[in-house]
Formats: structure tokens, C-alpha cells, sequence
């Protein structure tokens, strides 16, 4: 990770030093930017204003790094500002001198240092905070030996989280064996875990080692937990608490050393109340838990992983860059299948390119160009009230989206009342 910091300064003598290098403006910070490779961006501006501008054109040019400004200790209210714009951190000066400036600095870099991804979690995609977070547990449990519990919606990279804990952990030479739990019949799926002697069912012909063993002295990945009966679950249980399986047919149980690392996309919490889930089990699995966020609700990491996946197809005549009219469209649309459906338009656009080398919005699908608010094509005929209503309807769509349904987050996040958006709800049909 490359630790030099770039700054945007009115006080510092421009030019290039050890750890850091200063500009004055944007045109000459977009130079080094294009040309170099830094850690950080570093705002020393001496108007909120002007550091307020450069965030915003930082966020505009998608800037990839943490960003951080210097404020002043009686204008911090002011500057608060900054932190919805783009800006990661505000560091407090004193009207500091250049030497002062420096020092803090070093400290800037110290951070960065340790701020580190996790040991085989780099190509995880986490610009947002809610992403972040889920990095921050990731190294946690590489250094744990406890049983983890991974909930998120479908596609949103559960078995990602699973092997990044796996391959930085003290297990990482031995194996990781994944089972997908939804994808077998009970009886089927415990012998998949469990192994089978033969004869043990009917075609059985041979025997077999299930993925316990398999996995021994590594790590055990059951996904869709969520998805099995009480009567295997039971099962599991026992495996879980004694640390040995007993495989179809045979007539002695074997010792095993695996770490389980579950993943379901259903609130197992729920589902034990609902009595569809044991408790005893949910709390044996539930030691160390990961809740990985929608995509809809991290859209700083739409265009880094757009971007990523491009360049893994690279060799397929994928595009390597996205227009700012296809980039907007993309942040905007929800996911509802989450990263796996962004790996698919991707997969798409690289095989329909053509030998386009830049992404636009006529190449993406129909779902995501609809993500605008559509005009009919009379449209030029609509009266100007007419046209807000259809804007109006098209934003508390969305924003009913992002939310999950939720109306008191969804009114706050518009900054309406709730008794306001019921009565535009029903206004629009939505109710």
C-alpha cells in the first residue's frame, strides 16, 4: 500500500518531499493524480469553501482514496460539511505552521499504515464504511478460531468473506471445502457431509468421504443454512459439539478438526422464533457473526467493482472505462441481486462490446437504463407540474427501495415528515 500523501495546500511550499507531495490547485493535483500513485489526499485549504470544492470535484473525478482535511479548531462546526462530501477524516490545526503541518502528517501515514486491508482480503472491493466494517471483522476472525455465521442476501459475497477468512488464517494450507446446503435432498446432503460406506443406500457403490473429512485440519463452508431441516440440523449439531461424524453405514465415528464457517441469506434469529431453526444450533453458529450489506446500500462500490470486473474480462474485448452517463445509472440502480447480478451486466456488456473500449448508457440493460425516470414521448406536450408529479413519484420509488419498505427511514432520509410522505404515497398510488 502505497503510503505518500498528496495535498492540496495554501500555506505549504509546493513541490515534491519525502512521504508527500503539494499542489496548489486542482489542475495540478489532477497531473500527479493521473500520474502518480498515492495513499491518501490531503485538503489544506484555508476556507471551508474552497476544501468543500475540491471534495466535491475529488468525488466527481470518482476518487478512489481516503480523503482528509485540515480544519481549524473554531471553524470544525463549519467543516462538518466536508464528511458528506466525500471527505473520510478532519484533523484539527491550531493555526499550525508548516512544521506542525508535517507532524501531523506523519500521523496521517502512521494511520494509513495501519490501516491495512486484512492478509488475502485485497481484491474484496470496500470503499464504503458499511464494507469497511466488514473488513474490520474479517481480520478479527482470521485471527480467531471461532465458528462464524456470514448473513446477507443472495449474491452479496458470502463465500467471498468465507475464503478471504480462510486464506489469511492459521488454516490457510489446508483446505476449504464449500457444500451449498439448499442444493441436496436431506438424505443426500448427509451423506455429501457426513460420508457413506458402501452399500450404505441404494447406489451407493462405493465409499465415500464426506466434506467433514475432507476438510480436516481446514475449513468447513456450509451455505444456505438456512435452508436445512430440523432433523439435519440436529445432526450437525452433534458434529459440531463432539468434533467427529459418523458417515452412512459405517459402525464407528471419526475424529475431526474443521472450523464451520456458515452463510445464509435468511435472519436465522427470526427463524427461531418462527420455529424453523434450532435455537441451540443458531447459537452455535452465531459466535462470531458477518452481516454483509446489500449493494444498494454501498454504492461507492458499484463503479470500483464495474471497473474490476472490466478488467478481469479484459482478454474478452471487455470496455475498460465507464462514461459518466452509464456510471451514474449504474450508482443509482438497486441490485437486487446484488454483486452477482453486477458481475453478470458486466459479463454482458464484455460479450455484446464490439470493440467499444468505453462503457455507455446504451450498453447497459433495460433494467438499469429504466432506473431514470422515463419520459413518454409526448412528453414535450406535459405541463411542468405534470412532469415534477412523474420526478416526484420516480424519487420516492427509490428511496422506498434503498430503504426496504420502511417508511420512517425512508421520510427521513427525503427530510420529510412521515404524516408528508403517506399523503404523497397516496397521492401517487403507492400506498
Amino acid at each position: 500500500m502505497n503510503e505518500e500523501i498528496l495535498i492540496v495546500s495554501d500555506s505549504l511550499e509546493p513541490g515534491q518531499h519525502e512521504g508527500y507531495a503539494v499542489v496548489r490547485d486542482r489542475e495540478q493535483a489532477a497531473h500527479l493524480l493521473s500520474d502518480g500513485d498515492f495513499g491518501a489526499i490531503c485538503l489544506d485549504r484555508e476556507g471551508c469553501a474552497d476544501a468543500l470544492a475540491d471534495a466535491r470535484w475529488l468525488r466527481k473525478r470518482r476518487n478512489r482514496l481516503p480523503v482528509l482535511a485540515l480544519v481549524d479548531a473554531e471553524r470544525v462546526r463549519e467543516a462538518t460539511e466536508l464528511l458528506t462530501s466525500g471527505v473520510e477524516e478532519l484533523v484539527v490545526r491550531n493555526a499550525a505552521s508548516a512544521d506542525e503541518l508535517r507532524l501531523r502528517i506523519q500521523g496521517m501515514r502512521s494511520r494509513l499504515r495501519q490501516a491495512v486491508r486484512p492478509e488475502a482480503a485485497e481484491h474484496i472491493v470496500a470503499r464504503s464504511p458499511a464494507m469497511r466494517r466488514v473488513l474490520e471483522l474479517v481480520a478479527k476472525a482470521q485471527r480467531s478460531r471461532a465458528t462464524v455465521l456470514i448473513q446477507g442476501e443472495t449474491g452479496t459475497g458470502k463465500e467471498v468473506i468465507a475464503r478471504a477468512i480462510h486464506d489469511g488464517g492459521e488454516r490457510r494450507s489446508a483446505p476449504f471445502v464449500a457444500l451449498n446446503c439448499a442444493a441436496f435432498p436431506e438424505t443426500l446432503l448427509e451423506s455429501e457431509l457426513f460420508g457413506a460406506e458402501r452399500g450404505a443406500y441404494t447406489g451407493a457403490v462405493r465409499t465415500r468421504r464426506g466434506h467433514f473429512e475432507q476438510a480436516h485440519r481446514g475449513t468447513l463452508f456450509l451455505d444456505e443454512m438456512g435452508e436445512t431441516s430440523l432433523g439435519f440440523q440436529a445432526k450437525l449439531l452433534r458434529a459440531l459439539q463432539e468434533g467427529t461424524v459418523r458417515a452412512l453405514g459405517a459402525s464407528r465415528e471419526t475424529h475431526v478438526d474443521v472450523r464451520v464457517i456458515a452463510a445464509t441469506n435468511r435472519d436465522l434469529a427470526q427463524a427461531v422464533e418462527d420455529g424453523g431453526f434450532r435455537r441451540d444450533l443458531f447459537y452455535r453458529l452465531n459466535v462470531f457473526p458477518v452481516a454483509l450489506p446489500p449493494l444498494r446500500s454501498r454504492s461507492e462500490d458499484v463503479l470500483p467493482l464495474v471497473e474490476a470486473a472490466l478488467e478481469r474480462r479484459a482478454d474478452e474485448g471487455a470496455p475498460v472505462q465507464v462514461a459518466p452517463d452509464a456510471a451514474e445509472l449504474l450508482e443509482t440502480y438497486a441490485w437486487p441481486g446484488n454483486v452477482r447480478e453486477l458481475e453478470n451486466e458486466v459479463a454482458r456488456i464484455a460479450a455484446s462490446a464490439g470493440g467499444e473500449t468505453e462503457v455507455t448508457a446504451r450498453m447497459l440493460s433495460a433494467q438499469i437504463r429504466g432506473t431514470a425516470p422515463a419520459l413518454p414521448p409526448d412528453a414535450g406536450g406535459e405541463t411542468l407540474r405534470q412532469t415534477m408529479m412523474r420526478f416526484e413519484a420516480w424519487v420516492l420509488r427509490r428511496a422506498l427501495e434503498r430503504h426496504a419498505g420502511r417508511r420512517i427511514a425512508t421520510a427521513r432520509a427525503l427530510g420529510i415528515t412521515r404524516e408528508c410522505l403517506y399523503k404523497k404515497l397516496i397521492r401517487h398510488g403507492m400506498q
